[in-house]
């Protein structure tokens, strides 16, 4: 296996730097954070360059809040001086990495995404019998740092790369306690082995694909599964044969195990696609696709404070446009013509 050296000249450029800051402030110019920092964007971006260069760079602390709907969740956001920096290093890694994914990855890739993993889904859903769909039980608290700083290190040997890559990993503030034990371990083991990414940062995101890659190649070259599809810790697995999908169920579990992940017991589930499967926020059928209740309630609520919002003045119009185009652009890939026309045709906004 390749492994890549003498990254950093090009993660500590003054170009990446550039470039990672626009990418950073996409969608947020005028947060106040990054008004701040876009004032002297020159001097921040020169002295962060210095920092990263002399290696005195240490990430900040964390700005943490929980997201109850559809499911409790902490979410961290860093800085946005280290959002800067995980660009930056993520436009110099990732193509190394990502040529070594599946085609039936889908999270956080360009070029994939949601839809196209609902549209393989749907296919697959309409042409076999079975299904085995799983769920990783607290994937990003249950991620190993020790073995996904192996994981790492088998594409790339660059010390200073791997400098920057262990600051951000070890930076990573407490997640969610999981207590969980894997063969080998002594009673100390799930409290002294450290664990857990924080959900929201672009780094964070990319190590979990790179988390999972050997799992995705296990399950295509080693289980021969030609159906499979996967969404961060959301995967599923289809045949027409019940028995070959309940067989690679324990060969998953037996995997996951030296990753130190466990699927969830109650999500994780065999069946027969006929009976309809729930995935990325839709219930798909042999004859049509729903939208999940929990989901269509969440919008709900979610237009409802849209237009109180709006009605005081806290956000423009603009705003509002581009966040039910979003919505309606999800929407429009399950049949829901009828529930759309629904929705907006009442659907009114105005000023107090």
């Amino acid at each position: 296996m390749k492994r890549y050296g003498n990254l950093y000249p090009q993660i500590i450029d003054f170009e990446n730097i550039l470039l990672a800051s626009r990418q950073a402030q996409k969608g947020k110019r005028f947060r106040d954070n990054v008004l701040d920092f876009n004032y002297h964007l020159e001097t921040e971006l020169i002295r962060l360059q210095e920092h990263l260069k002399d290696k005195t760079y240490q990430p900040g602390a964390y700005r943490t809040f929980h997201l109850i709907n559809p499911k409790s969740r902490l979410i961290s956001a860093a800085p946005y001086r280290d959002r800067v920096v995980h660009h930056a290093l993520c436009n110099v890694i990732v193509p190394i990495f990502e040529r070594t994914f599946i085609a039936d990855s889908y999270a956080n890739r360009i070029g994939f995404g949601t839809h196209r993993a609902l549209k393989k889904f749907t296919h697959f859903v309409r042409n076999s019998r079975y299904i085995l769909q799983c769920d990783i039980r607290k994937y990003f608290p249950t991620i190993d740092h020790i073995t996904l700083k192996e994981l790492i290190r088998r594409k790339i040997k660059c010390l200073d790369t791997l400098w920057l890559i262990d600051a951000i990993i070890d930076n990573s503030n407490e997640q969610e306690t999981v207590i969980d034990y894997f063969p080998g371990d002594d009673l100390l083991t799930p409290v002294t082995r450290r664990r857990g990414l924080p959900i929201g940062n672009l780094t964070s995101q990319f190590f979990a694909n790179i988390y999972l890659n050997g799992f995705d190649h296990f399950i295509k070259e080693q289980l021969n599964i030609s159906k499979y599809v996967r969404y961060v810790d959301d995967f599923a697995l289809f045949s027409n044969d019940r028995e070959f999908l309940a067989d690679a169920r324990f060969a998953i579990e037996e995997y996951l195990a030296q990753l130190r992940l466990k699927i969830h017991p109650v999500k994780s589930q065999l069946f027969e696609t006929k009976i309809g499967a729930t995935f990325l926020g839709f219930r798909v059928f042999s004859d049509r696709i729903r939208v999940r209740n929990s989901n269509l309630h969440q919008a709900r609520r979610r237009l409802k404070r849209l237009k109180t919002d709006y009605a005081q003045g806290k956000i423009e119009l603009k705003e509002v446009t581009q966040s039910i185009k979003s919505w309606v652009a999800h929407l429009e890939h399950g049949d829901t013509w009828q529930l759309r026309k629904q929705i907006f045709t009442s659907l009114c906004f105005r000023r107090k």
